[in-house]
């Protein structure tokens, strides 16, 4: 009979979870957070009946640390195999998990289910720098709305919704950014720092992508408002934002039926957990 994944001793066993941590953390051993120390000779494991599980002590700098130092497990009184459990059902679930949800799996108080889920979802976020695509290399562009912004009164067309600009490579990774607005002057500088010169990039017919073509190797466009979603132009390539799309579409069912609502302070958080279980499916086993 196959066993849930979360049967697995670093999900059940505290010791078991801060093993797993190290080793991921520190994979050629202990590293002291205050000084740096790398030493094994010079950093020991304490041990006693009274000892935190999993304390070290520096010999270089006479301080103590564990491996929660320094990263989002840090200031936590929850049990590490608990983080584990979390971090595993937020990744590996396609439209996310709710605060509420967290609360009612781990029977906790509604301040620690937001502590945790946020700390995660923070974590989650992309820090690259670097452009993505590149020469042969496919981008597609896309913007949505989404929620209200905090103090807008409803009206019709979409001046009181928080706008998101997604930018995915096809076969690649995606990065999403919560706009002010949704014009060229906003988009474009943003569509310019992240995607390299020598990639081709796809969009809809929105006037304010225009001029794309003179910044990138190729641009391609489909014209939604006549009924085109996608082609093959002469050169071979596929012109669609199939990609970017299928990402809001996972996106938005994610927000309207898991979470509900979206504080716009924490709109970049969402769309950072929705990314990373979209674009990292292989390490939670899940297509």
């Amino acid at each position: 009979m196959a066993k849930s994944v979360l049967s697995a001793d670093r999900f059940q066993n505290e010791d078991a979870a801060f093993a797993f941590v190290e080793a991921s953390l520190w994979p050629h051993g202990p590293v002291c957070p205050h000084c740096g120390n790398v030493d094994a000779k010079r950093i020991k494991k304490m041990e006693g009946k009274t000892t935190r599980r999993g304390l070290y002590n520096c010999r270089e700098c006479r301080k103590p640390f564990t491996v929660r130092q320094g990263t989002i497990f840090e200031s936590s009184h929850l049990p590490l195999h608990l983080w584990l459990q979390i971090i595993h059902l937020m990744c590996a679930s396609k439209k996310g998990v709710s605060t509420n949800q967290v609360q009612r799996i781990l029977q906790c108080s509604m301040k620690t289910a937001w502590f945790l889920t946020h700390r995660i979802r923070e974590a989650l976020r992309d820090g690259s720098l670097s452009p993505m695509g590149g020469a042969g290399s496919t981008v597609e562009i896309d913007e949505t709305y989404i929620g209200r912004k905090d103090g807008f009164e409803v009206r019709r067309g979409a001046w009181h919704k928080n706008a998101v600009l997604t930018l995915v490579e096809r076969g690649g990774a995606a990065r999403s950014f919560h706009v002010e607005h949704v014009a060229k002057g906003a988009i474009i500088p943003i569509v310019r720092d992240n995607i390299a010169r020598e990639s081709k990039v796809m969009t809809d017919e929105a006037a304010m992508y225009s001029k794309l073509g003179d910044h990138f190797a190729k641009h391609g466009a489909v014209d939604h408002h006549r009924g085109e979603y996608g082609y093959t132009d002469r050169a071979g390539d596929k012109i669609n934002t199939n990609t970017v799309e299928g990402f809001y579409s996972v996106f938005k069912r994610g927000m309207i039926g898991v979470y509900q609502h979206c504080g716009e302070q924490h709109l970049h958080r969402y769309l950072a957990e929705i990314r990373f279980s979209l674009f990292e499916p292989c390490r939670y086993g899940r297509e």
